[in-house]
């Protein structure tokens, strides 16, 4: 299913390379774990195999969708309650869907709330969370680098 050298998505600690492939024994329990390298090749999350579809993780989207998805942004429809509980639950949820395009309404919509009123601390971690993940989906999608991809984001929102 999956082979080292994959480029895969994970719904909380998005996009990276299949670094290793191994067997490991949790809890008493041995199962076959990919290890997930990110761009920067500081970061490696890891995920049990059988439970990759339960978890969200998918292969990473082509790169037409990539240019699809960045050029669809400024239509993207992003509003956000103004409770602040709620809105921080909506925007987890969506954030944990593994949906990129949900992933690019929660960027949209906090940046936007950001710029007509500074976000709250959970929310600003959130927002370069979100960014995270949508960025690095998008740099491995189509070979751009990091800052051009937020260059482009920060274009279409203005």
């Amino acid at each position: 299913m999956y082979e080292i050298g994959d480029m895969v998505a994970h719904p909380k600690h998005g996009a990276g390379i299949i670094d290793r492939i191994e067997e490991k024994n949790m809890y008493g329990c041995t199962r076959t774990y990919c290890y997930i390298k990110d761009l920067d090749g500081g970061m490696i999350s890891y995920f049990p195999i059988e439970c990759a579809e339960q978890i969200g993780v998918r292969p990473i989207i082509d790169s037409d969708q990539a240019d699809e998805l960045m050029a669809a942004i400024p239509k993207i429809n992003a509003e956000m309650t103004a409770n602040w509980n709620k809105r921080h639950r909506e925007n987890l949820e969506l954030l944990t869907s593994g949906n990129l395009l949900e992933v690019a309404r929660v960027v949209k919509g906090l940046m936007i709330r950001n710029n007509e009123k500074e976000l709250s601390t959970g929310e600003r971690k959130m927002l370069q969370n979100a960014k995270q993940i949508f960025i690095s989906e998008i740099v491995l999608s189509t070979k751009l680098t990091s800052e051009e991809v937020e260059s482009r984001i920060n274009a279409s929102l203005a």
